[in-house]
């Protein structure tokens, strides 16, 4: 639930992170995993993993996460998309060995085949104690994983002039990284259950159009004192303004299983903020789509990913997918290119649209295996980090 503001912390204090000289200058990813039994390939809880998570034995890129059926890995610092491919791969192994020394493994996906909230312990840690007492069964019932990245910004400004120009983009991002497919051990029909589950939270899902930072630190003082949450680190937005670091955080993805598709996630996050800063600063106004067609086009985002059609909320129309990951790509373009990117990220949309998301390819394994263990499996061996 957003760790990389954790890491490096003791008891809950921040230790200072370095201000980026420009916006998009660094980056970072966190992602959460469930714990499985190696053999059955159940959930599994692992209070003895959590235990030395908790006592920071595990090294700065572990993490607890609110159930003792999950992990969380955090990158380093990165500024390029080779220093965060190195990261991505450190930070599985780290977790793929951690797992192992107690007995259990990762399953790097947003929802567990076959698995549910019912076979979940809640991390007996403050934080998440808290959590439960606030939120109640929003809480007890997150069995649900992300992915989060992080892109350095120098201020809260520009935090939020990002934000502001990002809400129509947010459903093209969402519809490439889909690995939920199934919960409860059902198949949803969704490319992004994960999505699904989490809307109920009430501070999930596309921002509000806020102007600037002092409007943003009303809202925060506003459901501070509602009491929905405790602090600015409970904004689950699907983008946000780090608490503690100097970043603008994206939420909105799920687990991509291949750490390609991770890579790719965070390449073109990166770019988007570079772009969209460079908008605001020559002053180009805010797009305004309606908080009714945002929330239109994350649940076909969800429901579809990439292998239909996508809502565009600024026009009010749908188009083809992958036409709509080429018009962001084509956007993008000319920042890539300067940031010498552009042949990487490119090839890894291909890579993408020849093989699918994720929920697509565990969806073609149940269909021709019908055996949601085989599910399992194929996502355990799809990202180990020994693909990367």
């Amino acid at each position: 639930m957003g760790s990389l503001e954790r890491a490096g912390q003791v008891l809950g204090e921040p230790l200072p992170a370095p201000r980026p000289a420009e916006a998009g200058a660094t980056f970072g990813i966190e992602e959460e995993y469930h714990l499985v039994d190696p053999v059955t390939l159940e959930l599994t809880p692992s209070a003895e993993l959590i235990t030395s998570v908790l006592r920071q034995e595990l090294g700065p890129r572990i993490h607890a996460e609110i159930a003792t059926t999950q992990l969380e890995a955090v990158s380093g610092i990165c500024s390029s998309l080779d220093d965060l491919r190195a990261e991505l791969v450190a930070a599985r192994s780290d977790a793929t060995a951690a797992a192992a020394r107690a007995g259990v493994a990762v399953l790097p996906a947003s929802t567990h085949p076959f698995g549910g909230w019912r076979q979940q312990v809640i991390t007996a840690a403050p934080r998440y104690e808290a959590m439960v007492e606030r939120w109640a069964g929003l809480a007890t019932q997150q069995d649900i994983c992300g992915c989060h990245v992080h892109v350095g910004v120098p201020d809260l400004e520009t935090a939020v002039a990002v934000m502001d120009r990002a809400r129509p983009y947010l459903a093209v991002l969402q519809a490439m990284t889909g690995s939920s497919p199934f919960h409860d051990g059902i198949d949803t029909g969704y490319d992004s259950f994960r999505t699904i589950w989490w809307s109920r939270w009430p501070t999930t899902g596309p921002p509000e159009q806020l102007g600037g930072a002092a409007r943003f630190a009303e809202v925060v003082e506003g459901l501070v004192a509602s009491g929905v949450i405790a602090d600015g680190s409970h904004l689950y937005w699907d983008v946000r303004p780090s608490y503690h670091l100097p970043t603008l955080e994206f939420r909105l993805a799920d687990v991509c299983t291949d750490l390609d598709d991770a890579v790719l996630h965070a390449g073109i996050v990166r770019s988007l903020v570079r772009v969209l800063v460079a908008r605001a600063e020559a002053g180009v106004p805010a797009p305004q789509p309606r908080p009714e067609m945002l929330r239109a086009a994350r649940w076909r985002a969800a429901r579809h990913g990439i292998a239909g059609q996508l809502f565009d909320p600024l026009l009010g129309t749908l188009v083809d997918a992958r036409l709509a990951v080429r018009r962001l790509l084509a956007e993008l373009e000319a920042d890539l290119r300067d940031h010498d990117e552009w042949a990487e990220v490119d090839d890894l949309v291909g890579r993408l649209f020849s093989r699918g998301t994720s929920a697509m390819r565990q969806r073609a394994t149940w269909r021709r295996t019908g055996d949601q263990r085989q599910v399992a499996e194929a996502i355990i061996r799809e990202g180990s980090p020994a693909r990367g």
